[in-house]
């Protein structure tokens, strides 16, 4: 939302709601709706949404979605789904729905996509049956991915999270601290003629990223020889001298594209490592999920709509409640890299100081999570 919206009506009226309800205490409003559980759940396939626990009654949902209809919601959802430039920084799309969802963007970035999907597709499986090989002609048993950010923490999720689904023998692993203990631990403990190295970088230039790679690939050079890195290297990236420089093989590169931003990219080829794990046809499914919520996000109505209300409720708590902080508690273990995933998914995309305009915005934006 921008500043223009805090002089609307609808924001007045969620602001007065605010300072109505400011005071009081989820114990009371508990006590007070016997209903409420039945009326503030919704279910949506797998999905259960419980806001039953947050400081809201009867009248708070409506004016805020008074207020997203107002700020033009279904008109930037449209927006971002159709590939129009909203990234007014850099006047690019917004667009890894188009990764995962045949339905967003244009025919040609469609194009593109699945282009991008038969090469993994088509890696993957030669890695997994054992058709590509190591120098020596071993196997790969083992896959570092070498990234930071968003080239890390969604990979890694991914990987965690969907542990009982790993086969083919392979195990990944991660390295993203420049300090080097990270990798020095590693690679005591693994053999680099059974290893495969993703560097995930875009520019081929992020020093913490660049560090690992050189000191990985050092490591490779010097115990399988100075032409292995060309069946021990995978990089995900667009620069081609770099990678020419580096030893990357031609037909172990992949793309990236300028509309897909860092924290979003583990639905592209930055996601090769939890592809070369679990398989495929178990990626493809996660790919599916993804967009069965992108097709609920755009034809769901508000009051049904998970995604909408998960963002009014943090626009609530956060920019007029004006409670700092969220704490994303995990309660199976295999998710316990969801709270890092998202300290970089929302506070970088929301945790904004000015507008769409380029004008400072004079409320909070965002919470620490």
């Amino acid at each position: 939302m921008t500043q223009s919206n805090s002089s609307l009506a609808q924001w007045a009226a969620v602001a007065a709601h605010a300072d109505e309800m400011k005071d009081a205490h989820l114990r009371d409003l508990t006590a007070a709706d016997p209903r409420r559980w039945q009326d503030f759940h919704i279910e949506h396939d797998s999905w259960l949404l419980d806001f039953s626990r947050q400081r809201v009654t009867g009248k708070t949902l409506p004016l805020l979605f008074d207020l997203a209809r107002a700020a033009n919601l279904p008109a930037r959802m449209a927006a971002m789904f159709r590939g129009d430039p909203i990234n007014s920084t850099e006047q690019r799309a917004v667009l890894h729905t188009a990764l995962r969802s045949d339905f967003a963007g244009s025919a040609a970035v469609q194009a593109e996509v699945r282009d991008s999907r038969k090469k993994l597709v088509d890696f993957v499986a030669a890695v997994r049956s054992g058709r590509k090989l190591g120098t020596t002609g071993k196997k790969f048993k083992h896959v570092v991915n070498i990234g930071i950010g968003g080239s890390d923490l969604g990979p890694l999720l991914v990987c965690d999270a969907l542990r009982a689904e790993w086969s083919g023998g392979i195990t990944p692993h991660f390295v993203s601290n420049v300090d080097r203990t990270q990798l020095d631990d590693l690679i005591r403990s693994i053999d680099p003629a059974e290893t495969l190295v993703i560097v995930c970088s875009k520019t081929f230039t992020t020093q913490e990223t660049q560090s690992n790679a050189n000191a990985a690939r050092a490591w490779i050079v010097g115990a399988l020889g100075e032409k292995s890195p060309a069946n021990h290297f995978v990089a995900v990236s667009t620069n081609a001298p770099a990678m020419d420089a580096f030893g990357i093989a031609a037909d172990h590169r992949f793309t990236m594209w300028d509309w897909v931003g860092g924290r979003y990219s583990v639905w592209s080829a930055i996601g090769l490592v939890a592809e070369v794990v679990v398989g495929s046809e178990r990626f493809e499914e996660f790919l599916k999920g993804a967009s069965d919520i992108d097709r609920h996000f755009t034809q769901a109505p508000f009051e049904k709509n998970l995604p909408v209300l998960m963002g009014l409720l943090g626009v609530w708590n956060r920019t007029f409640l004006g409670l700092p902080t969220l704490a994303v508690l995990p309660y199976d273990q295999r998710l316990a890299r969801l709270p890092a995933y998202l300290q970089q998914l929302e506070m970088e995309s929301n945790g904004k100081s000015v507008n769409l305009e380029g004008g400072r915005v004079d409320f909070a934006t965002a919470p620490i999570v």
